[in-house]
């Protein structure tokens, strides 16, 4: 997700990273968090956060208002799950990225790829993390932005062995560039006029943005 409140821009919600509950019980309790989850994404990128209920959220996810409290100790708490889960994910999944490739182009295509499905995936996200980040708690904003900026280092040490001659600051506003490219898009497909098949607007985005990051 990146361009958001770090960036300048950050699916329903990917899983959490938490280690998988042992017992059926808790799996049951699992699967509902995330449906809050996903329900939160959905209303608050239709609403807005403010404007959603626990009672929405609850309805949306199958169970009742009071029942939420089970999973979360109030509306807030499930904004801060729901983009630090993802802000998590994303460094998770970029770093995995880098780590398998063989040498620096392999991983900026990968990481151009896993981004571009990110957002094609979660557009609902993107669009919670640019409208309602100010109604995170100053803590949960701080750990925001620090994951992010994980990332979007992750990003930049990439850059820095293909162009080895390039400013640092200039190579972050290059991977910048590149995720308002990547996010903005997806949701403009989705929300405005004809829209375009993921098959479609997934190479064009790849295209652009790999051309963009080798730009000389």
């Amino acid at each position: 997700m990146t361009g958001g409140p770090e960036t300048g821009t950050v699916p329903s919600p990917a899983p959490a990273s938490n280690p998988a509950p042992a017992t059926q019980r808790g799996q049951a309790k699992e699967l509902r968090r995330l449906a809050l989850l996903s329900a939160a994404a959905g209303l608050f990128a239709e609403n807005g956060f403010t404007r959603v209920s626990l009672e929405d959220l609850g309805a949306a996810a199958g169970v009742s208002g009071p029942a939420v409290y089970r999973h979360f100790p109030g509306k807030q708490a499930v904004l801060a799950e729901l983009l630090l889960s993802v802000s998590r994910d994303l460094l998770d999944g970029g770093l995995r990225v880098v780590s398998e490739a063989g040498k620096p182009m392999d991983a900026l295509k990968g990481l151009i790829q896993f981004q571009v499905d990110f957002a094609l995936s979660n557009p609902d996200v993107i669009r919670v993390q640019d409208r309602d980040f100010g109604s995170l708690s100053s803590t949960d904003q701080a750990e925001v932005r620090s994951l992010q900026r994980a990332y979007v280092e992750t990003w930049v040490d990439v850059l820095a062995r293909i162009h080895s001659d390039a400013d640092v600051g200039g190579l972050r506003v290059r991977a910048h560039a590149a995720f308002g490219l990547i996010n903005s898009t997806p949701h403009s497909v989705r929300h405005h006029g004809r829209k375009i098949a993921v098959k479609s607007a997934r190479p064009i985005l790849e295209q652009m943005a790999l051309a963009a990051l080798t730009a000389a």
